[in-house]
């Protein structure tokens, strides 16, 4: 059964004429009339009782009205999902980022996207640093925007290729009052959130961090995360200090959550680096890596 037929029924249904239907089908009478018949034959019985004035559904018909009312408007979803579908699928791009940039700066390459007027659909995959090489490994993500140091080459330079994009900085943070205490004086002790080794910011806290403490600093793990968000909280708690990057930072700092101490404590400068493989590239990918590369240095990582 067709979508067009069911909408004819219907439109006799409503008009409850002949004529009043074919002018709403756009149809000639005649055509109209013809194409009735051609319903009833495939059906094998008639569905009008034309003996009547106005024309009448049949009562075999009327009672599967609101049923083929049902089929008909699925149908046309169907319709309308399948050609949305298809556009989608022809102008879709996966992003793979890391997890401390999903929450803060990801957000924002989407919305700059949007706001451009590309109609690009983009699912996000929030992963660790790993997890986005092998989504972009394993073409399961088109592109990945993740953190790296500065003088920290990507992968093998013959699969990526990339851009850096922003300076970002891994600050220590803690809740004002303990804050306070904390720049007061010498150390000998140094509570903090702890990272995971096998993760991006716990191998710079390994070697960037800790190593640049002032000598005879204990450096103490109060609890660990792979999370920064989490790390983030448990120092607006009073936890212990955390590294976090500062862009994720931001809020808590200005709403007075979080204080700043990276006076007193080793720092650690980060690049936020776009990378995907090199080879050709679809249309909506290409869109985007020249989108995001035209978003070097602007002010986007500046917006609070």
């Amino acid at each position: 059964m067709r979508l067009e037929w069911l909408e004819d029924i219907l439109a006799i249904a409503q008009t409850g004429s002949f004529s009043g239907a074919a002018e709403r089908r756009n149809l000639t009478q005649s055509a109209f009339s013809r194409r009735i018949r051609q319903i009833e034959d495939y059906v094998g019985l008639p569905l009008f009782d034309r003996s009547r004035k106005p024309v009448q559904l049949r009562p075999t018909t009327l009672a599967q009205s609101a049923q083929i009312e049902q089929i008909a408007s699925a149908l046309r979803q169907l319709v309308t999902d399948l050609r949305r579908g298809d556009r989608v699928a022809s102008n879709r791009i996966v992003i793979a980022s890391q997890h401390s940039l999903t929450t803060s700066l990801a957000p924002r390459i989407v919305q700059s996207i949007s706001d451009c007027g590309h109609e690009v659909y983009v699912r996000l995959r929030s992963a660790n640093l790993d997890e986005c090489h092998g989504l972009l490994l394993s073409r399961n993500a088109d592109l990945a925007i993740v953190y790296s140091l500065p003088d920290q080459e990507a992968l093998p330079g013959e699969y990526l290729e990339s851009l850096d994009l922003w300076p970002d900085r891994l600050i220590p943070v803690l809740r004002p009052e303990e804050a306070r205490i904390l720049t007061m004086g010498a150390r000998a002790e140094l509570p903090f959130v702890a990272y995971p080794p096998e993760v991006f910011f716990g191998t710079v806290m390994t070697q960037r961090i800790l190593p640049a403490l002032d000598p005879g600093t204990l450096a103490l793990p109060r609890a660990e995360t792979a999370l920064t968000m989490a790390a983030l909280e448990m120092a607006a708690a009073g936890v212990a200090v955390a590294w976090v990057p500062e862009t994720l930072a931001r809020v808590g700092l200005a709403q007075g959550r979080l204080a700043d101490v990276s006076g007193v404590l080793p720092q650690c400068a980060l690049s936020v680096r776009a990378l995907r493989l090199k080879g050709v590239h679809g249309p909506a990918e290409a869109v985007i890596w020249n989108h995001i590369a035209g978003l070097q240095g602007d002010a986007l990582a500046e917006q609070g």
